[in-house]
Formats: C-alpha cells, structure tokens, sequence
C-alpha cells in the first residue's frame, strides 16, 4: 500500500522550518498534526494539598516547558515570592533558553543538560547541598526520580500538571495512511476517543520503548519504530518507509 497521508499526533510546528515539512515535500505525501493529548495545570487549592512552599527550595529542575509555565503560574497564583537567587536545572538547552521568558537569564544561576536527566547529573551534584524542587505532570518518566534517588539528591516532587486526552471526535470520518504516536498517552488517548479502532491498512509509528510496549499492549502492530541507528528521527524513519513502500 502506497504511503499517500500521515497523520502526526503532536501541535503542528511553529516554526517553517520542520522537517514534516521537508518529509512532506520530498515524498509527496499529505502531512496533517493534531495533538492527541493535552496538558490541563491544577488549581492552587489542590497544589495547596501537597504541603510545598517554594521558598523551602534552593534549587529547581525543569523537564519541560510546560514545567516551567505551571512553576510559575502557581506561583503567582498563590503569590509565592520566587527567590532571586533560586538555581535552575533545566533539563535541555531549549528549556533554558524558554526560562527568559519568565526570569532575567544573565542575572539567575541557569545549567542545563543536552536532553535527559543524566546529562544534568554532573551540573546537579556540584550543587548536592541545595534543596531541590521538581516540578512535572501526574505522568513522570520513571528515569528522573530514580536517577535523582540513585545520587542521593535532596528532592521533593510538586505534581503541578496533568496530561489528559484531547478530544478528537471530529477525527471519526477522516482515514490517514500512517498514525504516528510519540507518548503511551497518546495511545491512550487513541482507544479513549476511538474504543472500537480497527488498524485494518493503517500503519503504525512509535517513538521510544515506552510508546512502542503502549501500542503493541493495545494489541496495535507497529510498522515504523524509531529511534533506531538507521533511523535517529521519526522523520528519517517514515522516509525510509515511504520510499519503500511507494516503490512497489
């Protein structure tokens, strides 16, 4: 079956320069995004249940934007004074480089990793003394807190956000070629909005292990994987498919 239109669960990029774009134009197939998930903040009356007050910490690490934005959201919601000299681990330079939007760069003690929390560990054990504040979603890659555990690292938890399932109903009548699928919550979210879903000649493509075990438990067969040495992206993966599969 000829790859004609893929459909990507995730918001569709900012910027022109993505390379969905470029995939799109190269293979001559149809691109479409739709975000599958969603991220909703808690009220200040929920945070207000897990006893943690910002200024108890000298130190925060953030593993995303959306940390970042809820961080501070609850913060000024509950007007909790943010400490000026309050360190920030940021877990990639992107999620640095996106703390300007809320803090001074030049003047704050800002470090970052290059994209996981063990690249962050040496710049966070230099600091092994602070109190460190880590704020995430109800869903929490298993790495983060057990590599933070693993080093002795004095940290405590703020759950700020939850990931829920976007509704997708409009999505009912519309078929794609390829379903690409980055988070096991997307899966989720797949069989939440669509209970009766039937792969038939849909191709499936995961990002990761933790997406790919998602999708196989939801009894889905999976076409393209990444990443793999061959394949690094999900981009270069689907190419590779797609030039196959268009050639027969």
């Amino acid at each position: 079956m000829k790859v004609k239109t893929i459909l990507v669960s995730q918001p569709k990029p900012e910027t022109e320069k993505s390379p969905y774009f470029d995939l799109s134009d190269k293979c001559k197939v149809k691109v479409d995004f739709r975000s599958f998930i969603h991220v909703e903040g808690i009220d200040s009356k929920e945070f207000r249940t897990q006893k943690v007050n910002v200024q108890d910490f000298g130190a925060v690490i953030f593993t995303s934007r959306n940390a970042v934005d809820h961080f501070f959201r609850i913060a000024e919601e509950l007007r909790h004074n943010v400490p000026d000299d309050l360190k920030y681990f940021c877990i990639s330079e992107s999620t640095a480089y996106y703390l300007q939007k809320y803090v001074v760069y030049r003047k704050r003690k800002i470090f970052h990793g290059r994209q996981t929390i063990t690249d962050l560990m040496p710049l966070i054990k230099k600091h092994k003394g602070e109190k460190f504040l880590l704020p995430c979603a109800d869903i929490l890659k298993k790495d983060i807190p057990e590599t933070l555990e693993k080093n002795n690292i004095n940290f405590e938890k703020a759950m700020l956000y939850r990931t829920v399932c976007s509704d997708l109903s409009d999505l009912a009548d519309v078929n794609y070629d390829v379903l690409v699928f980055f988070s096991p919550a997307g899966i989720a979210s797949l069989y939440e909005n669509f209970p009766d879903f039937k792969q038939n000649d849909t191709k499936i493509a995961v990002f990761g292990a933790t997406t790919a075990k998602a999708a196989e438990g939801a009894g889905l067969e999976i076409n393209i994987a990444a990443p793999k040495p061959e394949a690094p992206s999900m981009t270069m993966a689907l190419e590779q498919y797609i030039k196959k599969q268009n050639k027969k």
